[in-house]
């Protein structure tokens, strides 16, 4: 059995798709079971709850083997800072995964070692070390930036052909596809070969700089596409007006920073890392419908 967390998200909801269609035994964990298509809950069992919750993580971890670990965005409001959000979401499920002998794969950030501050990615890499500490055995699918962020662009980039991030114009940014990562946890999660724990560091083949993406997201839609960098402060002031709490507005500001100073370039990647899709094939297959619709 394999327990799968944020089953209505971007990764869980493709990792979801691929184990059925490999005639695997699945288990959701999910707050609101509506949210899963009528397909998905025909076909699963259903866990209802937070997978923060010791009882719930008790509840979806019975009987089961192997399970695909997701702490899930605490949204605009106030959760405290993001180290002990993290750690404190998943203390249970690697408690439970140890004792019960669970495999665990895990979704984290790329960039292992860095020592500066980092928001949330910081917070993941802690959550890293409080599984490995456990005992439990884990796979930690290390992520750089998602290509998916930029669908949120997809209005402004149509009307006025600007990409705009606060990230550095000249400092490449690796990204990856998150169909990439769903097949990758598939991977790992129908491989009964592996235990102890280890980082899989992913990726698409090639780092662009932000200019360099404008570039490829103009070659997909055929027509110009410039890159604006926001400036950081003028970033962390439009989450505050947005609705986000200072804590999250300042996290994701450290995020930012600590891209801008190279934190993935911490942690090796071997040849074999890389995704098999390029930034320029999701721009033509993923964000260009996606402009254009």
């Amino acid at each position: 059995m394999i327990v799968i967390t944020t089953p209505t998200g971007d990764i869980g909801r493709q990792l979801v798709d691929r184990l059925l269609d490999a005639g695997e035994a699945v288990r959701v964990v999910v707050r609101d079971p509506a949210r899963l298509s009528a397909r998905v809950r025909e076909r699963v069992e259903v866990v209802p709850g937070s997978h923060g919750d010791p009882a719930t993580v008790a509840r979806a971890l019975a009987g089961a083997d192997r399970l695909f670990w997701v702490v899930p965005p605490a949204g605009f409001h106030d959760a405290g800072p993001a180290g002990r959000y993290y750690v404190e979401f998943t203390r249970a499920a690697c408690g439970e995964a140890a004792r019960r002998g669970v495999r665990m794969v895990g979704v984290t950030s790329l960039g292992h070692g860095y020592r500066g501050p980092a928001g949330l990615l910081s917070a993941a890499l802690a959550m890293d070390e409080l599984i490995g500490a456990s005992g439990a055995a884990h796979r930690a699918l290390a992520l750089p930036f998602f290509m998916e962020n930029l669908l949120r662009q997809a209005r402004t980039i149509g009307e006025q052909g600007v990409l705009a991030l606060p990230n550095a114009a000249d400092r490449p940014l690796p990204t990856v596809a998150t169909g990439d990562v769903a097949a990758a946890a598939a991977e790992l999660l129908l491989d009964a070969s592996w235990n102890g724990r280890a980082r899989v560091p992913l990726a698409a083949p090639e780092d662009l700089t932000p200019v360099g993406m404008a570039e490829a997201v103009s070659a997909a839609l055929g027509r110009p596409v410039r890159y604006r960098q926001v400036p950081l402060a003028a970033f962390r002031a439009g989450l505050l007006e947005h609705g986000a709490s200072p804590a999250l507005a300042r996290d994701m500001a450290e995020i930012v920073a600590a891209q801008n100073d190279g934190i993935y370039d911490a942690e090796p990647r071997e040849p074999g890392s890389a995704g098999a899709t390029g930034f320029g094939q999701w721009c033509r297959e993923v964000l260009a419908p996606a402009v254009r619709s």
